[in-house]
């Protein structure tokens, strides 16, 4: 499992201007957004499977807790079971729509919840003071002490397995890379001529950061925010399969995967079902990331 990359400086070309609206830029990233086929076709794809989780119990032909023992591990293809049966005899189909759910919310909520944090943390390093941005920089460095994954295995074995401490445990992983990109952005924009010119005119701090730090700030933001979301699927899922994660009979695909690994030899598609749900998930948002990042004109260097 991938670790998380140190947090990467962004160059934004285009800062808005003083008293430019900023509706033109949006909808030119609009545009360059639905020039991009495989950004559209990747969106749709995102849009379909976050579907799917919403309207589970609308598109599951049954409950994804009832099983039988007479029906266990049926083919992908069976009739009634057009993906197979896990090895209670439950349908994946069934599982999988509704284990969407929880694999989506432990992907993106960790996400969100960094963003929050760590965007305030990284604008109040980048716009306060040596001494405030020495103490949160070097607190971040703390955390990056620690390997992403072993963090978040130590974070939810200390307080235990379920949704809510993996969403808490993941979070906290987050968050410091999100500080630093967002640190990073700040100092860069502070020091540019139309944010000089508003402290001239005595603007207030906080209407600076608001009209013209962080309009400046939120792009590149979201397309990092973004690129987490993938790795955040993986981690769950990967906190699941050990039994850290969301716990039994909860439908989530990394717990799928973890009770049908001893059926790989007995039915090996069936088995691969919920790794293939993580890969194209992860894949989706990636590419997402990816199309806004060009979209946006935004630099990401590797």
């Amino acid at each position: 499992m991938a670790e998380i990359a140190a947090a990467p400086t962004v160059r934004i070309d285009e800062p808005q201007e003083v008293g430019v609206e900023p509706r033109g830029y949006w909808v030119t990233v609009g545009d360059r957004l639905m020039r991009d086929r495989m950004t559209v076709a990747v969106g749709v794809m995102t849009i379909l499977i976050i579907g799917l989780a919403v309207f589970a119990p609308f598109v599951a032909t049954y409950d994804p807790l009832q099983g039988g023992v007479l029906r266990r591990l049926k083919p992908v293809g069976t009739p009634g079971f057009f993906l197979g049966t896990d090895e209670t005899g439950r349908d994946i189909w069934s599982r999988l729509v509704y284990g969407g759910r929880l694999s989506l919310i432990c992907g993106i909520m960790p996400v969100l919840g960094a963003t929050w944090v760590g965007g305030t943390l990284g604008l109040l390093a980048g716009v306060g003071g040596r001494l405030l941005n020495t103490l949160i920089m070097r607190v971040v460095d703390v955390f990056y002490a620690f390997p992403s994954v072993l963090l978040a295995i130590a974070i939810c074995g200390v307080l235990g397995a379920g949704i809510g401490n993996t969403i808490l445990s993941l979070t906290v992983v987050f968050t410091p890379p999100i500080v630093r990109v967002t640190e990073s952005l700040t100092t860069q924009v502070r020091s540019r001529d139309f944010v000089e010119a508003a402290r001239a005119s005595a603007a207030p701090l906080h209407a600076i950061i608001r009209q013209q730090i962080l309009p400046n700030v939120l792009g590149g933001m979201l397309v990092y925010a973004t690129s987490l979301v993938s790795i955040s699927i993986i981690l769950s899922a990967g906190l699941s399969f050990l039994g850290l994660g969301v716990t039994p009979p909860n439908p989530e695909w990394g717990l799928m995967l973890n009770a049908l690994r001893q059926a790989i030899f007995v039915n090996p598609v069936v088995a691969a079902l919920p790794g293939a749900a993580i890969v194209i998930t992860s894949l989706c948002f990636n590419l997402l990331s990816d199309g806004l990042r060009s979209a946006m004109d935004i630099k990401l260097p590797s």
